[in-house]
């Protein structure tokens, strides 16, 4: 099966805004597709919220100091 990724660049935002940004683009996100979210800082408080809608998510920090975040459905 071939995934579609969705990504969103929420760096430059200030707190909550990257958090909302992903959970509402995880609000409309297709049934086989996950989200990718860079951050530029290690989302900690969305993993709770992650697990409530039924996702995980595992981040990366990436060579420029930001953060990727790989969303599935659990």
């Amino acid at each position: 099966m071939n995934e579609a990724i969705v990504n969103v660049d929420a760096r430059g935002l200030e707190p909550p805004q990257p958090m909302v940004v992903i959970l509402e683009t995880l609000s409309e996100l297709p049934e086989c597709a996950e989200l990718h979210a860079r951050t530029d800082r290690r989302p900690l408080h969305l993993y709770p919220l992650l697990e409530q809608r039924g996702f995980t998510g595992e981040t990366e920090e990436q060579n420029d100091g930001s953060f990727i975040t790989i969303i599935r459905r659990a």
